[in-house]
């Protein structure tokens, strides 16, 4: 139901503004403000999700918990997408959402709301201690002057 009501409310603001801010500035002015802030905000967008990339590397090479870097990435996400749609609303939420303690903030109240499951598994052969692992072939051999089920003969030694 939110999603239909922010698919509905969210266009009948743009529209609104459009009309307000074509009507202050006219309607050239009013086009190049919203290409601008596109370009604008595409640049920002690749600064700010190059520098939490760079992060989110730093923690996983040291061994850390990659949660909050891989949060402030989906909200750079995010905030890239609303950057590209036309209009003044979308684009006020996606700069908002490019300030970190912003962010900081939207993570919060989105953690109050989440609930995190995770599931051990289970050591498997190989990890762990790999000192009593002995990694090896075998073939079953028939004991010598028996025939194999389901064999011919013509393989087998003649009887003596």
């Amino acid at each position: 139901m939110w999603i239909f009501l922010a698919l509905l409310i969210v266009p009948l603001i743009e529209i609104g503004l459009f009309i307000q801010v074509g009507g202050l500035i006219g309607l050239w002015p009013t086009l190049a403000t919203v290409v601008l802030t596109a370009i604008a905000g595409t640049w920002l967008l690749r600064l700010q999700g190059s520098g939490t990339l760079r992060r989110l590397q730093d923690i996983l090479r040291e061994g850390g918990d990659p949660r909050g870097p891989l949060a402030h990435g989906a909200l750079i996400l995010v905030a890239g997408i609303v950057l590209l749609t036309p209009g003044f609303f979308t684009d006020a939420i996606g700069f908002l959402l490019l300030i970190p303690p912003v962010r900081e903030i939207v993570i919060r109240e989105l953690a109050k709301r989440i609930t995190v499951q995770s599931a051990a598994q289970p050591q498997s052969a190989g990890r762990g201690h790999t000192d009593d692992v002995v990694d090896g072939d075998y073939s079953v051999e028939p004991p010598v002057g028996q025939d194999v089920p389901g064999n011919s003969g013509w393989t087998q030694n003649p009887p003596r």
